[in-house]
């Protein structure tokens, strides 16, 4: 049975037993900011089974994508060397919602092995929590399992909970026995570490609820959990004992050899390379971008693992990209978003892939050579921290090339270097804790903002640093929640609303409006005048410019998302917006820049339908309605079941929950200020429009007229006088480095030679001198030498500069990039470059000095 036909026969067998097919959620979690990705198939349902969230289905089935590479869940070092360990893999799993429980998921489980799988019942084991009985007697009575292959387990393995408080549950796990010629003994005994017995089902019964205290008390309503590997199950059905021998592991494998030159299925490095096209595919699918922080810089450690193992296989080009193609052929038909979104995914693997290209040469040679003459099995921690700052390589990406020497790393020695450089990005992300407050009895607040900006209202509850509490005093800071609200609060990339809530004499002066968990809307700022209670009732106020402002950018981020996608195409994707009342931000996938006559097509499109005055309208309909109608959804957003859309004329139609404009020529105006790039693949457009827009068109204004006054001519002759300017400029900076140059070698700089151990070395101190003019000093002092080598160091305008150069004889043995990388902290900088040839500086320009006495000690060290 092909693992598609597995995934497929999983979700039609849950289908007809009145389940609820779900799509899979995306790898970036949108309902739990504490988790880095998304590693299991009940993430998406988290808020369900804390009671947070309803749906219209009590049973629900999944094939859900996960990634476990980074953070507290990390299989990333044993990838390529285990037959089970993945980066990115499937999780299928039946979920019920209070609904049916341990009888019926164990019925289920059994009967989808049994009979619609055709797994042999004497090869399966189970394992049940030591206390549960109820499991026991189920699988042995019921089911008729064996007493002897039912196993009863601790807490450790067979006991299940979400956090430290909340709901939690006994686990029974399902084992596949492989057979007596393979290793290792059942669950529960001293062998159970072989790979005979493997877990591939595990079955959550969720029915308590942990306190503070640590007690357990039963739910109301038990749900049920579970979780079955999909590679796992299917190199079972296959008939394999790895992961990797699967059909779709054989195909990618095979591809990727193709593409590298590899024949052995069972290379290591083939392997990885299968394994890890498809977490980062999948990854920036859904909108992670290699960064230097956070997910972004998982996905970057991913990419980088790959390509050092194309590497190792021989290939010094950019590849990741030419596996794309295969894997949407391989799972394209079950993520049809995968095929949609091919291109832009290849563009930006093949970016970070040609990026990384550049470094890894060099920064392995580097690490070959100290492992090559070290003594001892530790890799210096300096070491290891060098090569991550000056040569991209993650410190796990290290640890695998030292591991395959026997090698271990000096994880204390890089721990320190790095608190060092404390202000380099971390890769954990920070999340607000606002979002965490839970406040209990506490309804969902109902906004009413949509049509009106003032309402009375009454306190429900206040919050002060994390905290609940009964009132704040005068001058207090906290935050005030009420049964409704006209105060729209921060989501869909739009600001929270400001104002103020009277109360007689007193006042809050909101400063942000938020959501808290479970859909409750908090003012933010600070009670004035007296103090505010719970149970207080008021009037609340929205700032009528604040709204206005947001109102009118949020209406033209639609616009302006139409008009790009009617400009450069369908692939355009929303990656992210800010919505402020002076101003928009709007990030979207696009590869290339943006030239000035595609941001004026733009531009011009959305102030077309500004002008046409199109009335805006708002509709809530089901949400599969609005996706059959044509509605833009973002990919990956959790919605509910009934959905807000705004449609704007026929130009442009979009589900979304913010507040708009009531028709298109309130907007008024549009005008692009900015286009850059933010990451590979990812551009952002920043925009300003109505009032704001005005004023920045009467502020550029202001601004021409006033370098026309200073260039003393006429605002339209602006550009033809600093035409002309620049010519001369150009013309006189010509004849400046001409002189520069007759320069360089004269009573400018200052310039030593001699000879050490052999190695002739000129040393050239020149200040006052730019890179250019400085490279030129060490081109020809190299032909002067014809084999040596040149230091050519500093000071211009506050900054140190230095240049080193190394003749093609010397270049192996004295590599310039090292020299440089070695000098440049020394002037607190950083460098390097080429063997031949290598650029560094830093802000100490009272050291300029030292350099060449290290340099010195550098080169004769080395000989």
């Amino acid at each position: 049975m092909k693992t598609s036909d597995i995934r497929n026969r999983f979700l039609e067998y849950f289908r007809d037993q009145g389940h609820e097919i779900v799509p899979s959620s995306p790898l970036v979690p949108g309902n739990d900011p504490t988790l880095l990705f998304t590693n299991a198939g009940m993430v998406q349902f988290k808020d369900v089974f804390l009671g947070d969230d309803r749906r219209d289905y009590v049973r629900a089935v999944t094939a859900q994508r996960c990634v476990r590479a980074g953070g507290k869940h990390n299989d990333l070092e044993n990838v390529g060397y285990t037959a089970r360990h993945h980066t990115f893999f499937e999780m299928l799993g039946n979920f019920s919602f209070g609904d049916y429980f341990k009888q019926h998921a164990i019925d289920y489980a059994w009967e989808l092995l049994t009979r619609d799988f055709g797994l042999s019942p004497d090869r399966l084991w189970v394992t049940v929590f030591e206390e549960d009985d109820e499991a026991e007697d189920l699988w042995i009575n019921r089911i008729g399992m064996p007493a002897d292959r039912v196993t009863r387990i601790g807490a450790k393995d067979n006991f299940w909970q979400m956090g430290d408080t909340g709901p939690c549950g006994p686990c029974s796990e399902i084992f596949y026995d492989h057979g007596p010629e393979v290793a290792g003994g059942p669950p529960g005994t001293l062998e159970e570490d072989g790979d005979r017995y493997i877990e591939i089902w595990n079955l959550v019964f969720m029915q308590f609820n942990r306190s503070m205290d640590g007690e357990l008390s039963p739910l109301p309503k038990p749900s049920v959990d579970t979780g079955m590997g999909l590679e796992r199950v299917a190199a079972v059905l296959q008939n394999v004992h790895s992961n990797y021998e699967i059909d779709l592991f054989a195909h990618l494998i095979a591809d990727a050899g193709r593409v590298l030159g590899g024949t052995d299925p069972g290379n290591k490095s083939l392997r990885v390379v299968a394994d890890h096209i498809r977490s980062t595919a999948f990854l920036v699918l859904d909108g992670v971008v290699p960064s230097n922080e956070g997910r972004g810089y998982v996905l970057r450690r991913i990419i980088r693992r790959a390509v050092r193992h194309g590497y190792q296989l021989g290939c010094r080009e950019a590849f990741l990209h030419q596996l794309v193609g295969p894997l949407v052929r391989e799972m394209g038909d079950a993520y049809p978003e995968l095929r949609t979104s091919q291109s832009m995914i290849e563009k930006v693997l093949r970016t970070e892939n040609e990026k990384f290209n550049e470094t890894l040469d060099q920064g392995l040679r580097i690490l070959d050579r100290e492992m090559d003459t070290m003594r001892g099995n530790m890799l210096d921690g300096e070491l290891v921290f060098r090569l991550y700052d000056t040569y991209g390589f993650p410190l796990d990406l290290t640890a695998d090339v030292a591991r395959e020497r026997g090698l271990g790393i000096d994880q204390a020695g890089f721990d320190t270097a790095m608190e060092r450089q404390r202000e380099r990005a971390r890769a954990a992300s920070k999340f607000s804790q606002d979002e965490q407050v839970r406040l209990e009895g506490v309804e969902p607040t109902l906004f009413s903002g949509y049509s009106n900006l003032a309402e009375d209202v009454e306190v429900v509850a206040l919050v002060q640093d994390q905290v609940p509490v009964q009132a704040l005093a005068e001058g207090e800071k906290g935050m005030l929640i009420t049964r409704s609200t006209p105060f729209y609060a921060e989501s869909g990339g739009q600001v929270g609303d400001r104002g103020e809530i009277r109360f007689g004499e007193a006042r809050f002066a909101v400063e942000d409006t938020r959501y808290l968990m479970n859909r409750v809307i908090a003012h933010v700022g600070y009670a004035e005048g007296g103090e505010i209670g719970v149970g207080m009732r008021g009037a609340a106020g929205v700032t009528a410019d604040h709204r206005q402002g947001s109102v009118h950018h949020h209406s033209a981020t639609h616009l302006l998302h139409a008009a790009l996608k009617a400009v450069l195409g369908n692939h355009v994707q929303q990656k992210g917006s800010l919505v402020e009342p002076a101003r928009l931000r709007f990030d979207f996938s696009h590869s290339e820049v943006l030239p000035a006559e595609q941001i004026r097509a733009v531009e011009d499109l959305v102030n077309d339908q500004i002008r046409r005055n199109e009335e805006v309208t708002v509709e809530v309909m089901e949400l599969e309605a609005a996706r059959a109608a044509g509605a833009e959804a973002l990919f990956g957003e959790k919605y509910d079941d009934d959905v807000r859309t705004i449609r704007m004329g026929g130009f442009s139609f979009e589900l979304c929950g913010g507040t708009h404009a009531r028709r298109t020529g309130d907007i008024g105006l549009f005008k692009i200020v900015s286009e850059t790039g933010i990451a590979a693949g990812v551009r952002r457009i920043e925009a300003v429009a109505g009032t704001a827009a005005m004023q920045w068109m009467d502020h550029r204004l202001a601004l021409l007229d006033s370098a026309a006054g200073i260039l003393r001519v006429a605002p339209d002759l602006v550009p033809e006088r600093l035409e002309t300017l620049l010519q001369q400029q150009k013309k006189h900076s010509r004849q400046i480095q001409t002189l520069q140059e007759k320069l360089a070698t004269g009573d400018s700089s200052t310039d030593t030679t001699r000879e050490i151990n052999g190695v002739r070395v000129a040393a050239v101190r020149q200040d006052d001198a730019d890179v250019k003019t400085m490279r030129l000093t060490v081109d020809r002092w190299r032909s002067r030498l014809q084999s040596g080598l040149v230091l050519v160091a500093g000071a211009n305008q506050g900054k140190v500069n230095i240049i080193a150069g190394a003749s093609k004889d010397l270049a192996a043995q004295f590599p310039a990039g090292e020299l440089v990388a070695h000098l440049a902290p020394l002037v607190g900088g950083k460098g390097g470059g080429r063997p031949e040839l290598a650029h560094g500086g830093g802000g100490q320009v009272d050291a300029v000095d030292s350099l060449f006495d290290a340099a010195y000690r550098w080169i004769e060290s080395r000989t």
